[in-house]
């Protein structure tokens, strides 16, 4: 399993705070070192049925100074993937997955339903 983080956000400390606490085990990525591939962003949104818009670090400097939020609505998924996957500070963090399963972003129930069963 792994989770990709970038260790000075404050969401994927609560993560690997939680994974601890939990006894996960997980090889930790720093999501901007060693972004996901596109084609690793492409499969999950695929397999869990996760919209390439949730990928998507909303609340992020880059994203802004890209202004996605008016182009994404007129990019193909491959196109968003590519993107992700050029820049790990447009994606929203952290990823956890055991390469087939997937979640984006820090949220203790789904965690504990995703990753304890």
């Amino acid at each position: 399993m792994k989770i990709y983080v970038y260790p000075p956000c404050s969401t994927c400390k609560k993560a690997l705070k939680w994974g601890q606490a939990n006894n996960v085990h997980w090889d930790v990525v720093h999501i901007v070192n060693e972004p996901p591939t596109a084609e690793d962003i492409l499969y999950w949104s695929k397999e869990n049925e996760l919209a390439m818009r949730k990928f998507f670090n909303t609340s992020g400097k880059k994203y802004r100074e890209l202004n996605l939020k008016d182009k994404l609505d007129d990019m193909t998924d491959q196109e968003k993937a590519e993107l992700l996957a050029s820049d790990g500070m447009l994606i929203k963090r952290p990823i956890v997955t055991d390469g087939k399963k997937a979640t984006v972003g820090f949220n203790e129930d789904r965690f504990n339903e995703t990753w304890l069963t």
